[in-house]
């Protein structure tokens, strides 16, 4: 079989198997009787319209007026569930694996090329069958944006089947790299530390903030449970519900790491809510939302220490790398050695924090937009807010962690020397 063919077949299937997975509680709830109109074309363009917005499709929203002032306003819906985008992702990263172990290196891009042709031509076909006067849907948008999610799925199951980027795209990085300088390798060497670390610190700081997140949806479940009941859903409709608020999830985690570093996010035009404080206007019955910590919080600011522990170990982590090049080169520049280990710590703070606040802010810009009714066309962190929050913040736990790192790697050798030491006697 070509290889474009067999990729065309390999799309054609994660985009059925995806789309069958959001439509199952869509229809779930059209056989419950669960739609005012229960028409089967108003299912599937539905179906079409939440898959086109898992793959991050934004969706225009025409609605009428009430009254005889009557007339159309429209919004945009971009708020993505990035949990349910999982789905097209995973099965993209399966479909590369299964490509990349059926090509050559050099062939690779003939499986990719026929893959990602067919999954563009999927996406024009539901934008055009599923948008309706009340749901405008672009074309281009149809054709391009589902690629994102998939194509960087392929190309890291792809990745995993070849074991290195070399083997993947046929370029030997290890000749390339022997024709460098020294010094360029050794620059090379230490922004891909800081890069790693400020990877580790954005990861330790989500991790905290998915935590203190079940910590507060566990102190407040009493009320998340009491609008569950006064939606009176049912069974059906409280399961749909809950399976869309998983997909919000890592939206939520998001948030709540917008929230530890003070930058806050919105849930409507011109409401805030942040470790100092909460202000948002009324807000739709969704459980999650009886979660949200409200008025003054008295000791709300030491949430801000989250993102420094991270830094904090980011800097151990660069420590243990060994990879400061900055450091050697500036000692050999200027001998004076309180001044370069002041120096080149300060400079790491910045470039891993700088780092870590790029990342959060494409976060941010992920996990944030519009509903596309009301106030709540504004949802989500600021993204660059977020990035200067978090960059600062970590850059300081950076510098903390990175002096602090050689005391504790005594600490830790004296320990192992003292262990060594009970098991030789």
């Amino acid at each position: 079989m070509p290889l474009w063919l067999q990729g065309a077949l390999e799309s054609a299937q994660a985009a059925v198997i995806s789309a069958l997975v959001v439509a199952a509680p869509i229809v779930t709830v059209w056989a419950t009787a669960g739609f005012q109109n229960s028409g089967f074309d108003l299912l599937a363009r539905l179906a079409g319209q939440a898959w086109l917005l898992i793959h991050g499709v934004p969706l225009l929203l025409a609605t009428a007026g009430a009254g005889s002032a009557a007339h159309p306003d429209s919004g945009t819906l971009s708020l993505i569930p990035l949990g349910l985008t999982l789905i097209p992702f995973l099965l993209a990263w399966r479909a590369g694996l299964r490509l990349a172990r059926a090509s050559y290196t050099d062939q690779l891009w003939q499986a990719l090329l026929g893959s990602w042709l067919m999954y563009a031509g999927f996406g024009v076909a539901t934008g055009f069958v599923c948008r309706t006067s009340d749901v405008g849907i672009s074309l281009w948008s149809a054709a391009l944006i589902p690629l994102i999610p998939f194509g960087l799925g392929m190309v890291v199951g792809a990745r995993r089947e070849a074991g290195s980027w070399s083997r993947l795209i046929g370029v030997d990085a290890v000749a390339w790299l022997s024709r460098t300088s020294q010094h360029s390798r050794w620059a090379g060497s230490y922004l891909g530390s800081a890069i790693k670390a400020g990877w580790v610190a954005l990861m330790a700081s989500l991790s905290m903030a998915a935590a203190l997140l079940a910590v507060d949806l566990f102190i407040h479940w009493n009320l998340v449970v009491a609008v569950y009941e006064g939606l009176d859903a049912g069974a059906i409709g409280g399961a749909v519900l809950t399976i869309v608020l998983l997909g919000f999830l890592p939206n939520l985690v998001v948030f709540a790491l917008a929230w530890i570093s003070g930058a806050g996010f919105a849930l409507g035009v011109g409401s805030a809510a942040g470790p100092l404080g909460t202000a948002v206007g009324p807000l739709p019955s969704i459980p999650v939302f009886a979660a949200l910590p409200s008025g003054s919080l008295d000791f709300g600011f030491v949430a801000l220490v989250v993102p420094a522990l991270a830094g904090a170990l980011a800097g151990w982590w660069f420590l243990r790398e060994g990879e400061n090049h900055f450091d050697e080169w500036l000692s050999i520049k200027v001998r004076a050695r309180w001044f370069t280990a002041a120096a080149s710590t300060l400079v790491l703070g910045a470039v891993i924090g700088s780092v870590a606040g790029l990342l959060a802010a494409g976060l941010a810009w992920l996990a944030g937009g519009s509903a596309g009714i009301g106030r709540l066309t504004e949802i989500g962190p600021d993204p660059l807010r977020t990035a200067l929050f978090v960059a600062a913040e970590v850059g300081i736990g950076v510098v903390i962690g990175y002096a602090a790192g050689p005391w504790l790697e005594r600490q830790q050798k004296l320990r192992e020397a003292d262990l060594e030491a009970v098991n030789g006697r």
